[in-house]
């Protein structure tokens, strides 16, 4: 029987083929960077201006990036699977919405898009960020942060999320490590509400024990093959 409400957790693993790196793993972004230093609020009080630079850097990135097979494929499902897809990503890139897809939930907030921790607005912004950067709603400047979640702060709409994890027949994962909570307790919350757990990743991740079905491979490979299985008639 066809799963008729579908969780797609989706992470770095699927736009690395975009050229958009990883984080943990050999030559990941972690590898280079100390992430208590560029990706906590303690780091962004300690040194902003190095904080502002690392995530100049990725959004440069963003613009030579385009979505690959796999997020066309998780598009196409949310066009023609007859019931519910929703897509979670941890990713803060844009690629899923650039492939099609509709409504993603960015659990870890978005590149593309700058945060004043002023007075809280959020705006669309693809250009460098710094101390000088005036915010476009209240004016003061030396507020802007990346809209993005950091180590020690809250992931987005998680009532949301588990709100749908409750509810699904098949949960998906796809290219993420598995060490970064919540995420990593997704598969948990789905097995608990009977749902049919399936890992597509570039090899097992931590948590890979936990899924029922498992596909390794390149995500433009295996995750375009997974879609197919799922809408045939």
């Amino acid at each position: 029987m066809a799963p008729e409400r579908i969780v797609i957790l989706t992470g770095a693993g699927l736009s690395a083929e975009s050229g958009l790196g990883t984080f943990r793993g050999k030559g990941g972004l972690w590898d280079e960077y100390d992430l208590e230093e560029v990706a906590t609020p303690e780091g962004f009080a300690r040194n902003p201006v190095k904080v502002h630079d690392f995530y100049n850097m990725r959004r440069r990135w963003l613009r030579e990036a385009c979505p690959n097979a796999a997020h066309f494929a998780l598009a196409k499902l949310e066009r023609e699977h007859s019931g519910e897809v929703l897509i979670v990503t941890q990713n803060i890139d844009p690629l899923h919405e650039a492939a099609g897809s509709k409504a993603p939930i960015h659990m870890h907030g978005e590149l593309a898009s700058a945060l004043c921790a002023y007075c809280c607005a959020s705006r669309p912004w693809t250009e460098d960020l710094s101390l000088a950067t005036d915010c476009p709603a209240c004016g003061e400047s030396g507020y802007m942060r990346p809209d993005v979640v950091w180590f020690g702060e809250m992931p987005r709409e998680m009532e949301r999320i588990y709100a749908a994890l409750a509810k699904c027949d098949l949960f998906v994962s796809i290219g993420t490590s598995g060490t970064v909570y919540p995420a990593a307790g997704f598969v948990a919350e789905a097995q608990g509400a009977g749902a049919h757990t399936v890992e597509l990743n570039l090899d097992p991740s931590e948590g890979a024990s936990l899924f029922a079905e498992k596909h390794y491979g390149a995500a433009t490979e295996i995750v375009p093959a997974f879609v197919e299985s799922l809408l045939k008639p």
